[in-house]
């Protein structure tokens, strides 16, 4: 996610905008739309091929207020998804917090075994959910993973949903042997469940764009407006319609690629949600509660961008 300060310098915040892939995609479809309104214009120019050629502009500025209308939409439902994403992993901090402050409380100091494994389990959840909601968990990732539980782990499809299991298991094992009395085990039981809550809620947005019929549709009608729009411009502007139809479609396709982009907010693409770092932070806050300590630093921050 590209961190910037609003306000402070107009073109250090655009020069961001070039840093993105999305950025990229966009820039090469103008060229192409350049050059293809170019050969568009220089024939009917050279051709004089003008009285032939003649579509009413007042059209294209109807049929430009529609794809408006529906490019709101698509970012609206792009930006909507972002920010819920970022409302999960924020509320996944606080829980993860309180999570910790329980098991504080309810745990003695002198039982550092227990502590270490929760503040490992709770960042494991973290750390392998940031994965899973990308490409599946990488074990490398994960952190005090012995062998034999490496082994375990292996064997899983869903691995936050298994370690928040293994966290569960433990504190019903600790509640039957009266370690845990039954008020701490119901408030605790309430914070573990707010973890597979926000589990849920992040696979339901990595898993349910937006409906595919309406992105092809938008798609279609963006790529007709655009391949139409230098025959509507030419007779009036000759060859300056050159630079005015790539224009138009930079705006139109930047605003379709942009909400593709934080559309999936959980990868690695520029504007896409920390989670990376979120996550590890979760860590050390974890740590910092259970262990009175900061956790090995195992962690350089992410780098947003598209890797192919």
């Amino acid at each position: 996610m590209i961190l910037y300060k609003t306000n402070q310098n107009w073109l250090g915040d655009v020069s961001h905008l070039f840093k993105s892939w999305t950025m990229t995609r966009i820039v090469r479809a103008v060229g192409i739309m350049g050059v293809y309104s170019l050969v568009a214009c220089l024939v009917i120019e050279k051709m004089n091929w003008g009285e032939y050629v003649q579509l009413n502009t007042s059209i294209f500025s109807l049929l430009g207020v529609i794809l408006s209308i529906f490019l709101v939409f698509r970012t609206n439902s792009a930006y909507d998804r972002w920010w819920e994403a970022r409302k999960q992993w924020g509320a996944l901090v606080n829980n993860t917090r309180n999570f910790a402050i329980y098991v504080d409380s309810m745990y003695p100091e002198e039982e550092e075994d227990t502590r270490h494994w929760m503040a490992s389990h709770v960042s494991n959840f973290c750390i392998a959910l940031v994965d899973h909601l990308r490409e599946g968990t990488e074990l490398d990732k994960l952190i005090f993973l012995p062998k034999e539980e490496r082994e375990v782990y292996e064997k899983k499809d869903h691995i936050p949903n298994y370690i928040s299991q293994q966290i569960f298991k433990k504190i019903a094992a600790d509640h039957r042997e009266g370690t845990i009395n039954e008020g701490d085990y119901i408030n605790i039981k309430i914070q573990h469940q707010s973890f597979l809550d926000i589990l849920g809620a992040c696979e339901r947005i990595k898993k349910t764009p937006i409906p595919f019929s309406y992105a092809v549709y938008l798609k279609i009608f963006i790529s007709a407006y655009a391949l139409l729009l230098p025959f509507a411009l030419v007779t009036s502007f000759h060859m300056m319609a050159v630079p005015l139809a790539m224009f138009l479609f930079f705006a139109l396709l930047g605003v379709e690629l942009l909400g593709e982009e934080i559309e999936d907010p959980f990868g690695l693409d520029c504007n896409d949600l920390p989670t990376g770092d979120i996550a590890h932070t979760i860590k050390k806050n974890v740590f910092e509660i259970l262990e009175n300590r900061k956790p090995i630093a195992t962690h350089e921050r992410e780098l947003y961008e598209k890797v192919f």
